[in-house]
């Protein structure tokens, strides 16, 4: 009798479903419709003409009014709408996108910048697909700076009009789904400029197009054209000459506009005003995140299902050896098993963060901040987690995983502008790491640079920063003293020290080396001494973002383990384990040179992984199953069992020319007969 543990795969299953399982199966039922699923090699016309019908269909599905206002036809369902929006992936990228442009980013900005009036306005028709429209933020010349977007919304009193204007080609809106064919409105990001002062970025309503698809006067539009992916979306750029609309149209909910252009806003300070309306708009990195996790599952349900099966070089029973049983094969592919569990588990707790602000259980600035920093630490690593996990798929699927029919080159096509769409990854761990920064200094208000000092030497006793998920409690003194063994760095508490103090190091050490950078200069000098020290420290910035975004992770995983019991705990214990340890491996440079673990330790952590690669080799298959994604979702013929079929064909053709005498000698079998007989 096996003593191998089995998991519980329909329990792993539940826990990978999460919170908003029944729209998550909603969703998934819609995805697994013909009608809104990609075509392969479409044109991108004909994929275009497509999606806008798909769009048609998702509305009669009731598929995308959950985050609305009950009385508009909604349901009030923020976090039910994003797990939703989120398995839309298996359908069509572009399908979803394209939704999420219409619903989850134009419709968004009217329900969460605007006010009541805008609400019944233009909600409805938002809604039903009879208004569509573009979300008109990106400039050609600003990208990610948000705050310095260069279009204008200048108010004219006496005709109680705003004139919205692009002054020069860097200004035009860029990148817009629905901007080159059919939106016909768009909410506007300009600075609001009234009685000659600058009021900084709000939104407008702007009309764009007739319903016919006719540019409105002063509106310009150009066509972005075939892109890297997602050419099912009509991206374009938008720009505006003098464009009047009225002063109702300004978006208005944290800043208004009077009849005489008075500005008020119950938000007296202007950068917090702008943080607190871009902050609205966050649903677009939880949205992501989930979405990248959603297309590592089907990525490695592709890989593994087709390593499992396929045979390539003869083993020592004769027949060639399953591709899953290589140890490289398995260092390829488990290990981004264990970050995919990972990233899914990490993704339910942000997701869980934002419908808590967004429903109002827990509308709390502290709340709102920290969802903002999740989302801007896990959306970028879930991001590039997916195309380096897609593309290592295509390479383990060789051959097969090029054909366009098996899923994989699409959705790396597509979900390759995830990493810098909704914030480009590298700003938004620049945020995270500013964020980390604050936190940190405010440890030390009346502290010194040797009080920062004692701190990057792991000695600040049990003071505790808030970093999201969790609190970090440093009291981290020698962790060589911790992981002594391969048993010391097995245990959940060392994997959590050595994550937790890679980060609270590297934060202390940049943090220092700022505060050096101004230590007794003149005032005059500082900021352009701290500019520079600051852009010095970048690098190392983002690379703590990037560590903390992983322990985050890491603690979610540890987290959803109370899900389990019995087998199945144990199963998921060494996944976790894998992932945790897959980190300090990657890592190792750094846990080397700042004296954390020992060369001898290293190896250890090494061995111990290939270990647990042996064991979780054994319950990759069930592991893959509780992602519960069907030939429907999946639609990739590798990953239907065609590939064990053909080996069994194969199999069965030799043993049967072999029973009756028909399969020939080999070169090297007669000669050892002959060799034999002299």
């Amino acid at each position: 009798m096996s003593t191998t543990p089995r998991i519980d795969v329909n329990a792993v299953r539940d826990s990978l479903y999460g919170k908003w399982k029944t729209e998550r199966l909603e969703a998934r039922r819609v995805a697994s419709d013909p009608r809104f699923q990609t075509i392969p090699g479409q044109s991108m016309e004909d994929h275009r003409a497509r999606v806008l019908e798909q769009l048609g269909g998702l509305v009669e599905a009731g598929a995308i009014q959950r985050a609305y206002p009950s009385d508009l036809g909604g349901s009030d369902n923020h976090g039910g709408n994003i797990a939703a929006f989120q398995e839309l992936v298996f359908a069509d990228p572009s399908l979803q996108i394209k939704s999420g442009v219409q619903w989850g980013l134009f419709g968004a900005a009217i329900l969460h910048l605007g006010t009541r009036t805008h609400h019944e306005k233009w909600l409805p028709d938002v809604i039903s697909l009879k208004l569509p429209g573009a979300f008109a933020m990106t400039e050609i010349g600003h990208g990610s700076d948000v705050a310095s977007v260069a279009t204008t919304a200048t108010y004219d009193p006496g005709a109680e009009e705003f004139e919205i204007h692009t002054p020069f080609r860097g200004a035009w809106k860029e990148f817009l789904g629905n901007a080159a064919l059919h939106g016909q409105a768009a909410v506007v990001f300009a600075q609001l400029i009234t009685g000659g002062v600058n009021h900084g970025v709000h939104a407008f309503f702007v009309p764009i197009r007739t319903p016919e698809g006719e540019l409105l006067p002063g509106v310009g539009a150009e066509d972005d054209g075939v892109k890297g992916g997602l050419n099912g979306i009509d991206n374009g750029r938008l720009h505006f000459t003098n464009v009047r609309i009225p002063r109702e149209n300004l978006l208005n909910r944290y800043g208004d506009v009077a009849p005489d252009g008075t500005y008020s806003s119950h938000i007296e300070s202007p950068g917090r005003r702008f943080f607190t309306m871009i902050g609205t708009l966050v649903q677009g990195r939880v949205s992501l995140d989930g979405s990248a996790a959603n297309a590592m599952k089907g990525a490695l349900a592709i890989a593994l299902r087709y390593g499992a099966e396929r045979r390539q070089f003869p083993g020592p029973d004769g027949r060639d050896t399953v591709l899953l049983d290589y140890g490289l094969h398995q260092r390829r592919l488990l290990p981004r098993l264990a970050e995919t569990y990972a990233v899914a588990f990490a993704g339910h707790r942000l997701l869980e963060t934002f419908d808590e602000v967004f429903s109002g259980a827990n509308d709390t600035d502290e709340n709102r901040e920290d969802l903002e920093t999740l989302a801007a630490a896990l959306k970028p690593l879930s991001t590039w987690a997916a195309l380096d996990v897609l593309q290592e798929a295509r390479e383990a699927t060789g051959g097969a995983g090029f054909i366009a029919k098996n899923r994989l080159t699409g959705w790396r096509a597509d979900l390759d502008i995830y990493v810098t769409f909704e914030g480009d990854n590298n700003v938004l761990l620049q945020l995270v790491g500013k964020r980390l920064l604050t936190d940190y200094a405010a440890q030390f208000k009346d502290g010194d640079v040797a009080a920062i000092a004692k701190a990057v030497a792991g000695q600040i006793g049990e003071g505790a920063v808030r970093f999201g998920l969790r609190q970090i409690g440093q009291s981290i003194a020698d962790l060589g003293q911790v992981a002594r063994s391969v048993e010391g760095v097995r245990d959940e508490s060392a994997q959590r020290e050595l994550l937790a103090d890679r980060v609270q190091t590297m934060v202390a050490a940049i943090a220092m080396a700022l505060r050096e950078s101004t230590k007794d200069l003149p005032k005059e000098r500082r900021a352009a001494a701290s500019a520079a020290a600051f852009n010095a420290q970048q690098a190392k910035l983002i690379d703590a973002a990037r560590a903390h975004g992983e322990l985050l992770q890491w603690e979610a995983f540890t987290e959803a383990l109370a899900d389990f019991s019995g087998d199945t705990l144990t199963v998921m214990t060494w996944l976790r384990d894998l992932f945790g340890l897959s980190l300090i491996e990657k890592h190792a440079a750094w846990y080397l040179v700042n004296g954390r673990l020992s060369g001898s330790r290293v190896e250890a952590v090494t061995a111990y992984i290939d270990r647990l690669l042996g064991r979780i080799r054994e319950q990759a298959l069930d592991l893959v199953d509780a992602f519960d994604l069907t030939p429907e979702l999946l639609r990739a013929e590798i990953a239907t069992g065609i590939e064990a079929e053909r080996q069994a064909e194969a199999h069965a053709h030799v043993e049967a020319r072999i029973a009756d005498g028909t399969w020939p000698i080999h070169e090297k079998e007669l000669r050892k007969r002959a060799q034999a007989v002299s």
